[in-house]
């Protein structure tokens, strides 16, 4: 009998190893937490920030020393790790991987490379491995003709070439892609424009816009963004240039790939059909770029402006308004942000 106990205690004992081994592999599954960080560039000092903003109301921030004294367009390639932004002190894109490891106040050193073609760059959309920088300098040196440069990189391995050049009969600043079309601000104005395909643009041309639209209730644009989960796009206003610190605002298009096809070329998109943010209690001077996460609803900004310079979040956004921030950060001349979930 006490043999029989034995082997009984010993098989109990087994049982129980396995369901416990097997409920902390579950566990342990259901227990890897994502986390949502919010990337910035600056034209300060050209020094990347990332914010941890998984829980708003207890962000953190990192710092990361880069070589660049002013840079605009950042990208976060989750696969290698890496955050590339476009270097306006430089005139190239510069990337750095194995990010997430660095320390707060570390220099590091760029290692994805490329040639420096550009005379002013600002956003970069990313299609795969084809990295598009909007570059702003006037082309053919006539400021009453309003022009500006799309410069198509190819990035391979740890290098950025040159594919193409396309210069466009409008001044840009934020462009986005949306599945091959690529959306771009038409800076200076209220207008969004579509280059349908971009891509399939492959030698240097001059290239006009798809189509066109008027997006009314803005003055002058310069940063978007695209959620494709939830069909949003979302649009800032610098307001006038002369008033870098109240204002400003930003727009939110629900449903916007059925209203932006719904709207005739040089058309436009009725203000009826976006809800916006605006007025002194949201610091919206100069809202140069901007994130969105549809999960929490909540806009985040790069604010040129005002204060010198801010990184700013909005939630409980529905009815737009006059809103205030949640976040409110200082970032001397923000200039770009990026959202990633990890």
């Amino acid at each position: 009998m006490k043999v029989l106990n034995s082997i009984k205690i010993l098989s109990l004992l087994t049982i129980t190893l396995l369901i416990a081994s097997c409920s902390d592999d579950d566990n342990s599954g259901n227990q890897i937490e994502s986390s949502t960080i919010l990337y910035a560039s600056n034209n300060s000092n050209g020094n990347i920030t990332y914010y941890d903003v998984t829980d708003l109301s207890n962000i953190s921030a990192t710092t990361l020393i880069t070589t660049s004294t002013a840079a605009d367009g950042v990208y976060y390639e989750g696969a290698l790790d890496a955050v590339i932004q476009a270097s306006r002190s430089g005139l190239g894109l510069e990337g750095f991987t194995n990010i997430s490891n660095a320390i707060s106040g570390a220099a590091i050193n760029a290692d994805l490379i490329g040639t420096t073609d550009m005379s002013s760059p600002r956003e970069v959309a990313v299609d795969g491995t084809f990295y598009v920088v909007a570059d702003n300098q006037d082309v053919d040196g006539y400021p009453s003709t309003l022009d500006g440069r799309l410069f198509v990189y190819i990035r391979n391995g740890n290098n950025f070439s040159l594919r193409n050049v396309i210069t466009t009969d409008f001044k840009l600043w934020g462009i986005t892609f949306i599945n091959n079309d690529l959306y771009a601000v038409v800076d200076a104005d209220n207008e969004l424009a579509v280059f349908t395909n971009f891509l399939s643009n492959t030698t240097n041309t001059t290239l006009s816009a798809s189509k066109r639209v008027v997006v009314e209730g803005i003055v002058r644009t310069h940063g978007l963004t695209y959620d494709a989960m939830s069909d949003t796009m979302v649009m800032t206003d610098i307001g006038s240039a002369m008033n870098t610190q109240d204002d400003g605002g930003f727009q939110i298009i629900t449903n916007f790939i059925s209203k932006f096809n719904g709207t005739t070329n040089n058309g436009t998109l009725a203000l009826s059909q976006q809800t916006r943010v605006s007025g002194a209690s949201t610091l919206l001077g100069n809202p140069v770029d901007v994130a969105y996460d549809s999960e929490t609803s909540t806009v985040f900004i790069a604010e040129a402006g005002n204060g010198g310079g801010r990184i700013l979040a909005f939630n409980s956004i529905g009815a737009g308004g006059n809103i205030s921030p949640i976040i409110n950060t200082a970032l001397g001349a923000a200039s770009s942000v990026y959202l990633s979930k990890q």
